[in-house]
C-alpha cells in the first residue's frame, strides 16, 4: 500500500448499525458491534496483501475481517474477548464438516426431535426473567426444545451451525422490543416471524447457500478458479478467544503478520456484553448480571461506565506514566469530564472510563506492533466521542500511542459524520462526531 495516496472509501458505506442483514456469513447472526462488511471490503484493497499473507485483527468480533480475508485467499488471525462471539467467528471460518446437504438433514432431525419432546409450562419457570418476558409461552417452549436437543447433541458435527441458527432466531420471534443494542421487555410488539421452526429453517438455508458458494469457490470477491481450501489451509483461519491486552492469545500467531485491519471498540459507553444478554442468558453462558460480568465481560477492553472504578482509573494512569504526553492529555480531559459529571445529579463516570480505555488500548497497540512484520500496513476504523460535550479525539490519541510503541502514523482520514441520530435529544451534546480511518505502518 502506497503511503502517498489516501484510501478512498465510497460515500454511504458503513452507515448501518452492526453487521449486514444480507451479506453472506454476516447474515447468520447480526452482531450489533460488528465491523461494517462494506467498509471492510473497500479497505482490503488498500492493504495490498498477496494470497497466503496474514492479516491480523485484535478485535475480531464475528470475523467480518476474517471472512473478507478468506475470500482473498489470505491467512487470518483474530482475537475476540466475547467468548460466544469468538465461537461464532470461528464457526464462520470453519470448513464444513461434510456435505452442506447434511446441514439440512441435521436441522430437520433437531427440529423434529424438539417437537416430540412435548415440553409443558413447568419448563418456562427455569428460564431467567428476561428470557420469559421476551417470548410468548408457546414460542419459548419451541425455543427451549430446540436448545435442549442441541445441547444433548453437542458432539455432533453440525451442532455449532444449528446453535447459531437458533440464537439468530431469538429476536425474530420475540414479542417485545429487542432491537440492538437494548432489550426492552416492557414494550410489546408483533413478532416479525411467528413460528420458530420456519424462521430457523430459513436461517439454515442462508448457511447452506453461503457454505455451498464457499465450497464451489465462488464466494464474494473470489475469482472462482480455486476453492479457498486449495489455496489457504483452514488452520490459517482462526479467531482466538481471549484478551488482546494480554500476551497469551498473541502467542498463537505463527510468525509476524503482514497487515492489520480492525475496528476497535469506540469510547461511547456501548456495553458490548450487555448487548448480547438475551442470547447469553438463553443459552446459559450466564444467568445473572454478575455471571455476565464474570463469564463474558471480564476480558473486554473497558469502554463503559459500568466497567470501571476509582481504583481502576488510578491504576490506568499509573500504566500511562511511560507515555507522559498521553497521560497529560488524558488528565486534562479527566478534569473536564469530572467537572461535567459533578454538575449533574447523577452524572456518569466518564472521567473514570477514559484513562482505563486509553491504557487498555495502549496495551493492545504494543502487542500489535510486536507482532507485525516491518513495514506492515495497519488500518483501524474508530470514532471520536464527546461525553457531556467534552470532545475526546480518540483516533488522535491512539495515533500518538501508536507512534510511541513502534508504529508510524501515516494518516488520519475522516470517513463520515456520526451521532446525528440523537442530535435532537435535549441532554445530548451538539458536537459533530466522525468515524475515522487511522492508517498506521509498522516501523522498519
Amino acid at each position: 500500500m502506497s503511503d502517498k495516496a489516501e484510501p478512498l472509501v465510497p460515500e454511504g458505506l458503513g452507515r448501518s448499525h452492526g453487521t449486514s442483514r444480507q451479506a453472506p456469513f454476516d447474515r447468520w447472526f447480526r452482531y450489533p458491534a460488528g465491523f461494517s462488511s462494506d467498509i471492510a471490503e473497500a479497505l482490503f484493497a488498500w492493504l495490498s496483501l498477496q494470497p497466503g499473507q496474514t492479516v491480523v485483527d485484535p478485535f475480531a468480533g464475528s470475523a467480518v475481517t476474517g471472512t473478507g480475508a478468506r475470500s482473498r485467499q489470505l491467512s487470518y488471525f483474530g482475537i475476540e474477548a466475547h467468548p460466544e462471539i469468538a465461537e461464532l467467528g470461528n464457526m464462520k471460518l470453519t470448513w464444513p464438516p461434510g456435505s452442506v446437504d447434511d446441514l439440512w438433514r441435521a436441522a430437520d432431525q433437531v427440529l423434529g426431535e424438539s417437537e416430540a419432546l412435548g415440553l409443558n409450562e413447568d419448563f418456562l419457570e427455569q428460564e431467567t426473567e428476561l428470557v420469559r418476558k421476551c417470548f410468548e409461552g408457546r414460542v419459548l417452549l419451541q425455543l427451549i426444545g430446540v436448545r435442549e436437543i442441541l445441547k444433548a447433541a453437542s458432539d455432533q458435527p453440525w451442532t455449532p451451525w444449528l446453535k447459531w441458527a437458533l440464537l439468530g432466531t431469538l429476536r425474530d420471534v420475540a414479542h417485545v422490543k429487542v432491537g440492538w443494542p437494548y432489550q426492552r421487555p416492557s414494550s410489546s410488539r408483533k413478532p416479525p416471524f411467528a413460528d420458530v421452526s420456519t424462521r430457523m429453517r430459513q436461517r439454515v438455508g442462508w448457511m447452506v447457500e453461503d457454505l455451498r458458494q464457499l465450497i464451489n469457490g465462488v464466494g464474494p470477491s473470489m475469482d472462482g478458479s480455486k476453492s479457498v481450501e486449495q489455496v489457504t489451509p483452514l488452520s490459517a483461519q482462526a479467531v482466538i478467544p481471549g484478551d488482546a491486552r494480554e500476551p497469551l492469545p498473541w502467542k498463537e500467531l505463527a510468525g509476524p503478520a503482514d497487515g492489520c485491519l480492525s475496528s476497535p471498540p469506540y469510547l461511547n459507553n456501548f456495553d458490548y456484553a450487555d448487548a448480547t444478554r438475551l442470547e447469553v442468558f438463553f443459552w446459559g453462558t450466564a444467568r445473572t448480571w454478575s455471571e455476565l460480568c464474570a463469564n463474558v465481560r471480564a476480558e473486554m477492553v473497558v469502554a463503559t461506565t459500568q466497567q470501571t472504578s476509582v481504583a481502576r482509573a488510578e491504576s490506568a494512569l499509573e500504566r500511562l506514566e511511560r507515555i507522559p504526553d498521553i497521560r497529560d492529555r488524558v488528565q486534562r480531559l479527566i478534569r473536564d469530564l469530572s467537572e461535567q459529571r459533578h454538575a449533574r445529579p447523577r452524572g456518569k463516570e466518564y472521567d473514570r472510563v477514559l484513562p482505563v480505555y486509553i491504557a487498555d488500548m495502549a496495551q493492545v497497540l504494543e502487542h500489535l506492533a510486536q507482532h507485525l512484520a516491518p513495514d506492515a500496513p495497519c488500518l483501524w476504523l474508530v470514532g471520536d466521542s464527546a461525553p457531556y460535550g467534552v470532545y475526546i479525539d480518540t483516533p488522535d490519541l491512539l495515533g500518538r500511542i501508536a507512534q510511541e510503541v513502534g508504529l508510524s502514523r501515516i494518516s488520519d482520514i475522516t470517513l463520515r459524520k456520526r451521532g446525528l441520530r440523537w442530535s435532537s435529544a435535549g441532554q445530548r451534546h451538539q458536537q459533530t462526531l466522525t468515524e475515522r480511518l487511522l492508517w498506521l505502518r509498522r516501523s522498519p
